[in-house]
């Protein structure tokens, strides 16, 4: 039998959030972060617009989609690489900056990708630990060797939904080693109320170790459609350019995400709910006598205290067709992470764990 890299062989696949529950004839899927809204109208009339078009290839530079990126973000066109999905762009720096004896350092909660795309390379992924559920820049830096290559930094992270300041990460930034590449997941960053907080993209513009990388498949609710974007320095959009496919981005992704950004409307709609259903489910949580952490994403992190309540509550959710994410494969397992749905959607779900409680 012909065998792939032995590192291959230890990647446990990475299994995304449920969407169907036998027991349920209506499902509310609110385990994987999906946009409350789904995708912008206008976006789904120019996907429905060009469908008669898709025998021809896409555009391989995404020339149309990376100008307004770029003009959207005040960035260089030339410094933007698209990807089917965020995650592809971190498949591409893995498998292009880090191999067989390198590192991949991560922190300890931090996107499960990571560490899979490490081992898909060849590289030994590496954790360092939180602090109260946010990344500890220290940590980090105690955790660099001279075998590490990448530091992927989810900011804010999934599933914790903390962050590292815009002067935080500038700190470790500047005391991490010229020689790692620090990559900035800002897969959330559209749901961010901080003032103190910045996805990055003035470190990838002044350094040439910093890439910033974004995605259409939360806010943008376009998961399905798979397109995502790095921010890269010269060298960086060089390499990724060189070795991603020349059509990796489908037409009916360009076309949707050209849309999707100019209707600034939908998404600002979808930010005020976000911010507001958040605050109100967090508080209807907490009143349960549950621990929510801080979140400035699309979901909460709701502590049940052991793994066995969590898990009885996942599932007396789910035979009413309310889906949520376990956290075990996170190191959370006493905890469950609910995306941000529709106002009915969480009122639901709230009232689906004071059953629960009730039984």
């Amino acid at each position: 039998m012909i065998k792939a890299k032995a590192s291959i062989y230890d990647i446990a696949p990475y299994i995304g959030g449920e969407s169907k529950s036998d027991a349920a004839t209506r499902i509310i899927k609110l385990s994987s972060n999906e946009g409350a809204f789904g995708p912008s109208p206008k976006a789904v009339k120019a996907l429905q617009d060009m469908a008669g078009d898709m025998h021809r290839y896409p555009d391989g530079g995404c020339i149309e989609l990376r100008q307004a990126l770029a003009e959207k973000n005040n960035i260089k066109v030339d410094n933007i690489v698209c990807g089917a999905g965020s995650d592809e762009i971190i498949s591409f720096l893995c498998n292009a900056y880090a191999g067989a004896g390198d590192e991949v350092l991560y922190s300890e909660h931090g996107f499960l990708m990571y560490p899979i795309s490490a081992k898909a390379a060849g590289a030994t992924p590496v954790s360092a630990p939180e602090k109260n559920f946010k990344a500890d820049p220290q940590a980090l830096l105690n955790a660099v060797t001279d075998k590490t290559k990448i530091l992927f930094l989810a900011n804010p992270n999934n599933p914790t939904g903390s962050y590292l300041t815009k002067q935080e990460v500038a700190d470790l930034h500047a005391k991490l080693p010229k020689s790692v590449l620090l990559v900035l997941d800002a897969a959330y960053a559209e749901y961010v109320e901080a003032d103190d907080y910045s996805a990055g993209h003035e470190l990838a513009a002044q350094h040439d170790n910093v890439v910033v990388t974004r995605t259409f498949s939360k806010i943008y609710a376009m998961g399905g459609l798979r397109l995502g974007w790095g921010h890269c320095p010269d060298a960086v959009a060089d390499v990724l350019n060189r070795v991603r496919g020349p059509f990796n981005v489908s037409s009916a992704a360009q076309v949707a995400g050209l849309t999707a950004l100019a209707d600034e409307e939908f998404i600002a709609q979808c930010k005020a709910h976000n911010t507001r259903c958040r605050a109100d489910t967090t508080a209807a949580l907490e009143a349960l006598g549950f621990t929510v952490y801080p979140s400035e994403g699309n979901f909460i992190l709701v502590d049940f205290s052991d793994a066995e309540k969590a898990e009885a509550v996942r599932l007396a959710m789910k035979a009413k067709g309310i889906l949520v994410r376990q956290m075990g494969s996170y190191g959370l397992p006493s905890c469950l992470r609910i995306t941000i749905g529709l106002d009915e959607e969480m009122a639901l779900a709230i009232a689906a764990i004071k059953d629960y409680l009730k039984s």
